[in-house]
């Protein structure tokens, strides 16, 4: 099986398309279990975050992979087809890799060199393995993915700095508005980002307000902060005692327009919600506004080139590692085949053996049929631990197919060897 990659980010389409694209968990889960029952896709996994939506598969054939995949996204979209395939970036076998590898580092993140990502990761991760649309492919994949993303960011310098969406929207407002110490601020939402929202700014100083459209959740995450809460449906009261805004909501039917910040003491807003909780129009009436078409734009916390290169070359190596075993695994269970094929003409042998010397007893009959299992283990040793060792050298030839043509082994033994027992 091959694995596909279907992304659409910041890097490839402008935020608004990615408002389009932006799911919730149901809406995500929906979309695996979509993809997976394509004939070309037998496993799934969607990643959807503020800045990218993205479509892991294995697929047994590219293009109708692709086809499938592309056109389920566009679905979500409302777009056509060819028309979502210009917004895409499409990753195949090894550069599919490389790309769960990156993104799970924090390199190919808005801010470069974040953390959250490794938690949104396991989490997409989780919700295919809740749902039964990821199998074994998928399932090593991701797992090496957060395993390649732990070792970057202790490894290398790229996420020393802390770097997040949350702390560079607050670096850029704070560098125009002034510190958070002693301001007001109302956060929006209760999840993962709004809670470090919140912890930030307690941090930095600030008085902290927590909405919710479920009220139990603001509360929980005001008491983490030693705030306060209040429901969603408060909001307008509560906007009246703020300074500053963060929404992190991702809900499609909160839209906070110029009327509803007109007669507040609202001087910053931090919009990281997609689709955007924020009307753009806010800054025409003094209201400083830091939003993910912002941060795209002026992307004001990069890494050093240094740093990034670092942790290229990390997950250069553990690529090459990965499809390394992936190769030599892939081998394996022609190797097995061989193996049974040996010990099937060794059984064969010894039954005419029993045939031509009947007098054997069984001591006899147990010392050569050990005889000739160690002949066959001996002269199959070598070539089988060989031939595994090869594989896994990049741009290896097929090896599982040399030993196919060269023993004559049937192909449907090989696929047996892959397949799960099915039991009666």
């Amino acid at each position: 099986m091959s694995i596909l990659v279907v992304s659409v980010s910041h890097k490839s389409t402008s935020v608004s398309h990615l408002g389009q694209l932006a799911l919730d968990t149901p809406g995500t889960a929906k979309l695996a279990e979509q993809l997976v029952e394509s004939e070309h896709i037998d496993e799934a996994v969607v990643l959807s975050t503020c800045n990218r939506t993205e479509l892991y598969g294995s697929v047994s054939r590219f293009h109708g992979a692709l086809d499938d995949a592309t056109q389920v996204l566009a679905d979500v979209a409302g777009l056509r087809g060819s028309e979502l395939r210009s917004l895409c970036a499409v990753f195949f076998d090894e550069g599919a890799v490389a790309h769960a590898f990156s993104v799970a580092s924090g390199i190919d993140s808005l801010v470069i060199g974040e953390s959250q990502i490794l938690g949104q990761v396991k989490g997409a991760l989780t919700l295919a393995q809740s749902h039964e649309t990821v199998g074994p492919v998928l399932n090593s994949l991701f797992q090496q993915a957060i395993r390649v993303g732990k070792r970057v960011h202790t490894e290398t310098g790229i996420g020393s700095a802390g770097r997040s969406l949350v702390s560079t929207a607050y670096r850029l407002l704070t560098s125009e508005l002034g510190s958070l110490d002693g301001q007001r601020v109302l956060v929006v939402g209760a999840g993962a980002m709004a809670g470090l929202a919140a912890r930030t700014a307690t941090a930095d100083g600030a008085t902290v307000t927590c909405a919710n459209r479920t009220l139990s959740r603001a509360e929980r995450l005001a008491d983490a902060v030693g705030g306060k809460a209040v429901a969603l449906s408060d909001l307008a009261q509560a906007l009246t005692a703020t300074d500053v805004l963060v929404t992190c909501t991702g809900a499609r039917t909160l839209t906070i327009g110029v009327e509803d910040l007109a007669d507040t003491p609202v001087r910053g807003v931090v919009d990281l919600a997609l689709p955007a909780d924020v009307a753009p129009e806010v800054v025409d009436y003094g209201i400083r506004l830091v939003n993910l078409d912002r941060l795209v734009t002026e992307q004001p916390e990069a890494a050093s080139a240094q740093e990034v290169e670092d942790a290229r070359a990390l997950v250069r190596e553990e690529v090459s590692d990965f499809l390394g075993l992936r190769r030599a695994a892939q081998v394996a269970p022609t190797v097995v085949a061989l193996r049974s094929m040996a010990s099937e003409v060794v059984a064969n042998e010894l039954r005419r053996l029993d045939a031509r010397l009947p007098h054997l007893d069984d001591h006899e009959r147990e010392q050569i049929q050990r005889s000739m299992r160690r002949i066959v283990d001996k002269l199959l040793h070598a070539p089988t631990v060989r031939v595994q060792e090869l594989s896994a050298e990049p741009d290896a030839v097929d090896y599982a197919a040399a030993l196919r043509e060269l023993f004559a082994l049937d192909p449907q033994t090989v696929a047996a060897v892959m397949s799960p027992e099915v039991g009666p």
